[in-house]
């Protein structure tokens, strides 16, 4: 789900471009940093936090009350948490509504600097939440930079500079009847915002959910993955150090741990105004059912395979080492990760050999090590061995195997790794070419035209994100404006999440609605319409409409119509005629056509 930065790429761009360029470009970047380093220096309270060691109590044990966490690279237990009952989260839902009854009532100003205390604790410790994210997740520490803290500070840096903007009431046109009127919409908190979330980025998928929804007034409860729990001990503690700081109530952000029960009281409750779920698409259709109980609104953020789409004319150069971190970035477990590399058929050969050497170069191993690794552990257990089979059955089926493809033996101390692998002839009659993997898998497919790369990334049932790489920008757009995806990145692999003012959501099985951006900040909101008078003056109903209403009360509202709505100057002067009529002594035409009409009827 994190967007990629290639510094390597960047590099490589800033030797070609004119001296003036790379200058305006560096310029850019120090005028930002001191934007950056001005917001963190205007009295922002400092926060203190105290880091978890991962040693597990000797004296407890396993039950079916407490949860056991591991390393998922060296298999260490970490210690326990709660596995919460319904009850339990039932009565965290109810401290977290009554606080936000208090927090909607805050001023942007009291809700900025809540989050600049949280942007400004991150930012002063990158690699204590990093290395807690790593011993949690597998993922290497690097990894871990990219998708647990720059995001995440983008995301609060957005939401402080601009989120004020498109929560603030917004004018709208009062139509041409009611051009009396002012218009207006009113962002109004849902109240309590529920939120589940997985494990593949334990510090993110909290904080992103819980940004948005507090800077919008509402308060938040988020049930993290039995998977990754025990980071979310330590990311509370953050949380409520630094709503202390700020001076909202203590009880807005509530965490929940715990099993399927736990997940069933939040999705459940009748407190939560909004629901968000990011998962699978199998559970996402049972929390959409369960919801539906008390037709709570939920985001759906679900599986994906998204396409990258290599055509002959991209600089191989500058695409492979993006195309390498989109496959085994977290060891492949993104949400919008590159699942299917679709290269055309002039490059193809040298794509895979080239992806393939640096592959087998890849070191793996426990991110909580003490040696740099380029890729670590699967979180989930079991899920290197569902991607073994998913291998299995492409090669079975006459897929190839240019790099890794193996599950490791015992000599890789326990940890649940599979190695990185590149995979090519995958066709549409095997598994991998339409189940998510989840995993770091490089699978390869060739492809001659534009019109035959649409047809296979379109032929997917997910549709989250997609990247297009070509050198002739105009090619690229075109074949990105074809695919059906809810995003896509022109010459780059998943920065439309760096873009915090944009969208993130999917189509097909991926889901629907979006969080994130200026759509996902306003539906933690109930967008409320309101109309009221332009001029001091109070609009009233006209005597001819007023009950006993007159004879000529349904000439009055057809001249009206003509009047305003009539296509050119003769229905209009029609309707103005009409109206003034409706003012002269006399009867009712339509009364008396009707008379007529039921008349003749009688005869």
């Amino acid at each position: 789900m994190a967007a990629l930065l290639d510094l390597q790429a960047v590099w490589a761009v800033a030797q070609n471009l004119p001296p003036l360029a790379v200058a305006a470009a560096v310029l850019g970047a120090i005028l930002s940093g001191l934007l950056f380093v001005r917001l963190l220096s205007q009295s922002v309270p400092s926060i203190a936090v105290q880091p978890i060691t991962g040693v597990a109590a000797a004296s407890r044990r396993a039950s079916k009350n407490l949860i056991p966490c591991h390393d998922p690279g060296t298999q260490q237990l970490l210690g326990y948490v709660p596995a919460m009952t319904a009850m339990q989260v039932r009565e965290l839902v109810a401290r977290a509504k009554a606080a936000g009854e208090e927090w909607r009532r805050s001023s942007f100003g009291q809700r900025s600097l809540l989050l600049k205390i949280i942007l400004k604790f991150i930012v002063e410790n990158q690699e204590e939440i990093c290395r807690v994210s790593a011993m949690d997740s597998g993922k290497p520490m690097v990894d871990a930079a990219f998708g647990e803290i720059m995001v995440t500070c983008e995301k609060i840096w957005w939401l402080v500079q601009q989120g004020e903007r498109y929560l603030r009431p917004e004018s709208r046109s009062a139509g041409t009847m009611m051009f009396y009127k002012s218009a207006r919409v009113e962002y109004v908190p849902v109240g309590v915002v529920g939120a589940i979330v997985p494990w593949n980025y334990p510090f993110h998928n909290i904080f992103n959910p819980l940004t948005a929804a507090l800077f919008a007034g509402n308060a938040i409860v988020v049930k993290v993955s039995e998977h990754a729990s025990w980071s979310a001990q330590y990311y509370k503690a953050i949380i409520d150090a630094a709503l202390a700081a700020a001076g909202a109530p203590p009880d807005l952000v509530q965490i929940v741990t715990g099993y399927g029960e736990a997940g069933q009281a939040l999705v459940t409750s009748p407190d939560v105004g909004k629901l968000i779920f990011v998962g699978s698409t199998q559970i996402g259709r049972k929390v959409m059912e369960a919801a539906a109980a008390n037709l709570t609104p939920v985001v759906l953020e679900l599986g994906g395979k998204d396409a990258f789409v290599v055509c002959g004319d991209a600089n191989l150069d500058m695409v492979l080492p993006t195309a390498l971190r989109g496959a085994f970035q977290s060891c492949g477990q993104n949400c919008a990760g590159a699942e299917r590399f679709i290269v055309q058929n002039t490059i193809h050969d040298e794509f895979v050999r080239r992806a393939a050497v640096t592959t087998a170069a890849l070191r793996q191993g426990p991110a909580s090590g003490e040696g740099m690794v380029d890729c670590g552990a699967m979180c989930m257990p079991g899920a290197a061995e569902k991607v073994q089979e998913l291998v299995d059955d492409a090669v079975k089926k006459g897929a190839k195997v240019a790099a890794g493809g193996t599950l490791p033996g015992e000599a890789a101390g326990g940890g649940q790794f599979y190695p990185p692998t590149v995979l090519t002839g995958v066709t549409p009659a095997m598994r991998i070419w339409h189940e998510e993997v989840f995993g770091p898998v490089m699978a390869v497919v060739s492809f001659s035209t534009d019109d035959e790369a649409v047809a296979i990334a379109n032929d997917c049932p997910f549709g989250l994100g997609s990247n297009v790489f070509s050198g002739s920008r105009r090619r690229a757009r075109a074949i990105a404006a074809r695919l059906e995806a809810g995003m896509s990145s022109i010459n780059d692999f998943a920065t439309t999440y760096m873009c915090q003012s944009l969208p993130f959501g999917g189509v097909k099985h991926s889901g629907f609605d979006r969080f994130a951006g200026i759509e996902g900040l306003r539906g933690m909101c109930i967008p409320k319409a309101v109309a009221e008078d332009r001029w001091p003056f109070k609009t009233a109903i006209p005597p001819l409409l007023q009950y006993p209403v007159s004879d000529k009360a349904f000439d009055f509202v057809s001249s009206l119509v003509w009047m305003f709505y009539a296509p050119g100057w003769g229905g209009n002067l029609k309707g103005l005629c009409g109206l003034l009529a409706c003012f002269l002594p006399g009867g009712s035409k339509t009364r008396a056509k009707a008379a007529a009409g039921g008349g003749k009827k009688g005869q």
